[in-house]
């Protein structure tokens, strides 16, 4: 058990995070190419001030159109999204990590906090299985692929609450949490969860487009 855990935190994490680091810089150069090939005269009217108002109105709950007409799914697409990045970056056990490899120490959440962000997570995953296998035309374009990612995203959170609760075997959970952990960091740039990389992107060319062209607002 402890050679499976020397190899997990050591040549599966570093090949997860050159994997997710290449396959990022690879696919955003990519769509970069392709914009340019196929769309050219698009990104003569992108625009800083048009992006960052997208960006920004799009970021404030509620604020959007779209936001106010399915508010239960609205609070579940933000505190997701808000506890499945920000618990992993300021988990005590995870920032431990970074200070031990690298001499990066920084503020952390309390382990509580975590645990119920983790929680949160998951009850956000739920909702999102739910609402493709109850919603019609959800369910109609959802594909095998979207549950993959669903749970690849969802993994690590459950595995991290298992272990940090210490049900079933300790060591075995942490493995499986690290395991799938670097197995959602690798699978970033090559799936959907690729939309963490590009929609920034997307939103400022939506944005640019909106504000710049057509004279109105995307929100």
């Amino acid at each position: 058990m402890h050679e499976i855990y020397n190899l997990v935190t050591g040549p599966l994490a570093w090949l997860a995070w050159g994997i997710f680091i290449v396959g990022s810089i690879y696919r955003l150069a990519i769509m970069y190419i392709l914009a340019k090939k196929k769309d050219g005269p698009s990104l003569a009217y992108m625009s800083w001030g048009f992006s960052l108002r997208s960006i920004i109105n799009w970021l404030i709950p509620f604020n959007a159109l779209g936001w106010r007409r399915n508010p239960v799914m609205t609070v579940a697409t933000f505190a997701f999204h808000i506890c499945l990045v920000l618990a992993p970056i300021f988990l005590l056990a995870h920032v431990a990590l970074w200070d031990q490899f690298f001499g990066v120490e920084y503020p952390v959440f309390r382990e509580n906090v975590t645990d119920i962000m983790s929680m949160i997570v998951v009850a956000g995953a739920l909702i999102f299985a739910g609402r493709r296998l109850f919603q019609k035309e959800v369910r109609y374009v959802t594909t095998c692929q979207d549950w993959l990612i669903l749970v690849i995203a969802v993994l690590p959170f459950l595995t991290g609450i298992l272990a940090y609760h210490q049900i079933f075997n300790y060591q075995t959970m942490v493995i499986l949490h690290i395991l799938t952990g670097e197995i959602m960091l690798a699978a970033i740039p090559f799936t959907r969860l690729s939309h963490m990389l590009f929609a920034v992107f997307t939103r400022a060319y939506m944005g640019s487009e909106f504000g710049g062209v057509r004279r109105v607002k995307d929100w």
